[in-house]
């Protein structure tokens, strides 16, 4: 298995997440990795976290965000990171995460979060306007778009079974 080191960083460059994930392949919409329950994950304050179900993950090149697509049951359907446009490596991806988050939970409901970290963090790490103005447009482009448009109708679903197909981690 072809394995992509993600990492998410702050604004000004500290680590916030950090995660090995399956490489799946990439189409039109971007690079897709995965997870898969046992797989570890690196939060901002050090500790380490196993992940609790299979996930997929896109990386839309050229794009300011990034979407987490858990498989069932997770009460979140898709969780979008409003990010500045990823950059790949050989056998990485990075990405400034910008607090902003759009998630659809499985009942239909979508919900823009953290948008008070974003204003923290505009004022803290002085987001030049236009990054703030990105920001904002795409989130409000992924709101509009996160229940009736590709990439986050069925195109992941053959990404999440191509995961499930894989031999789980020991």
């Amino acid at each position: 298995m072809e394995m992509v080191r993600t990492l998410f960083c702050k604004y000004d460059g500290r680590p916030h997440r950090l995660l090995e994930h399956i490489h799946l392949g990439e189409d039109e919409f971007g690079l897709w990795v995965g997870s898969q329950p046992g797989n570890r994950a690196q939060r901002a304050d050090g500790r380490w976290v196993s992940v609790d179900h299979h996930r997929v993950r896109l990386f839309p090149r050229g794009q300011w965000w990034s979407a987490l697509f858990n498989d069932e049951p997770h009460t979140t359907r898709i969780y979008c990171d409003i990010t500045m446009p990823a950059e790949f490596g050989v056998d990485s991806v990075t990405v400034v995460d910008l607090d902003l988050d759009v998630r659809l939970l499985r009942d239909g409901t979508v919900r823009v979060m953290d948008e008070d970290e974003f204003e923290a963090h505009r004022l803290m790490y002085a987001y030049p306007p236009q990054v703030v103005a990105t920001a904002r447009a795409t989130c409000d482009w992924v709101v509009a778009n996160i229940t009736t448009a590709e990439p986050f109708q069925t195109v992941y679903h053959t990404y999440l079974d191509q995961l499930r197909a894989l031999q789980t981690p020991v």
